[in-house]
């Protein structure tokens, strides 16, 4: 590959959201598993394994970073799905099966849409309270800063 092409694509995951970041990863698995299928197709095994192999890296990046802080049982419930996707894709990688990988493909599809819906719900909402000041909120932090001047000069 292109030095440059290299230097654009690290530069863009580098200064890419970590919403960006994770539909990335989702396409990055969804087209992972998609080659697999083909050199499945053309009995490539070792070029189906390596495809297999990638997407399970990205599956396991996915159960690295969920944060299982605020809701542990979702937490739990997404590793266990994200578990079982492996288990579906080292059973087609050991039998040579494409089933295994649609039913995978099928739901990564589901959950990048999902994200994507929920990252843009966000986004509108990250605009609103952004852009969301209105004059009687900032009458009000003026009357709050006024009062901290003369607290001062007291």
């Amino acid at each position: 590959m292109n030095q440059y092409v290299k230097q654009y694509q690290k530069t863009t995951v580098e200064t890419a959201s970590n919403e960006k970041i994770l539909i990335m990863l989702y396409d990055g698995a969804i087209q992972f598993l998609n080659k697999a299928k083909i050199a499945l197709n053309e009995k490539n095994w070792e070029q189906s394994h390596n495809n297999l192999m990638g997407a399970q890296r990205i599956i396991e990046e996915f159960i690295n970073t969920i944060d299982k802080e605020p809701n542990p049982e979702l937490a739990q419930n997404l590793i266990s799905l994200y578990e079982y996707f492996i288990a579906r894709l080292v059973q087609a990688n050991m039998k040579h099966e494409i089933a295994p990988i649609d039913e995978v493909l099928k739901f990564l599809k589901e959950l990048k849409s999902t994200w994507e819906e929920a990252i843009s719900i966000a986004q509108k909402e990250r605009t609103k309270l952004c852009s969301g000041v209105n004059v009687s909120d900032e009458d009000e932090y003026e009357n709050f800063d006024d009062d901290e001047e003369d607290e001062d000069d007291e």
